[in-house]
């Protein structure tokens, strides 16, 4: 990535923070909850996911020894807001079991790259819903990298639709953060705002049909779609 890439890095977000304020995400109120719903986030949008959330509250349910007690049909309903429900529980029910033999307790004192791992071994979470809990949960500076930054970045000209979650990463991680790679000196506050600016952004505007003219960033935008 070139040393350019870093001021304007800066700069989007400025404007983005600028035109929508902080985002105060993640909306979770524990690690747990944060952790949950990093799993039922997965392909659908937060409004489900939220209405999924209200249910297992209402069901004291926000809690990962719970999950992996509870009966996974029953709990497939329970979440049917969220879309593949059926998949959903199966996976909420494998991450309760993978936390009730790994504490949250234990794994905060794992570095980010093991704990990165250790995540990923877990079938059902990918590098995405890693990350977000790495972030999010764990306060750990690492970039997220969802379809909205793909998206998002592609149409500004940093990249093209095919590249890699890790070559997307590394442009934020290289150019955001002073240290290597996972190393602990990033800005965990900033990587947590500039992806809900991200997250704000493709939603409200830049959608799969993008409302250009309302965009913020639309004076540094290379896209087609722009006008």
């Amino acid at each position: 990535m070139s040393a350019n890439q870093t001021p304007q890095l800066y700069a989007i977000y400025n404007i983005l923070l600028k035109k929508f304020g902080p985002q105060h995400w993640w909306p979770g109120e524990s690690k747990e909850e944060i952790i949950i719903g990093a799993i039922l986030t997965q392909n659908t949008n937060w409004k489900n996911v939220e209405k999924s959330i209200y249910n297992l509250k209402s069901n004291n349910l926000i809690d990962l020894s719970r999950l992996d007690e509870i009966d996974e049909q029953k709990l497939a309903e329970i979440i049917h807001s969220s879309g593949y429900y059926k998949q959903k529980a199966k996976r909420l029910k494998l991450v309760a079991e993978f936390f009730k033999k790994n504490p949250i307790s234990t794994l905060e004192n794992c570095s980010t790259g093991e704990l990165r791992e250790t995540l990923l071994s877990v079938n059902g979470i990918g590098a995405e819903t890693a990350d977000s809990i790495l972030l999010y949960a764990f306060n750990r500076p690492i970039f997220v990298i969802d379809a909205y930054t793909k998206r998002i970045f592609n149409r500004l000209g940093f990249w093209n639709e095919k590249i890699s979650y890790k070559d997307a990463q590394d442009l934020f991680m290289n150019n955001l953060n002073p240290s290597d790679g996972f190393a602990s000196g990033g800005d965990v506050n900033l990587f947590n705002e500039y992806h809900a600016l991200l997250v704000k952004l493709g939603k409200d505007i830049c959608k799969k049909t993008p409302l250009c003219p309302q965009c913020p960033l639309k004076s540094v935008c290379v896209s087609d779609t722009n006008y």
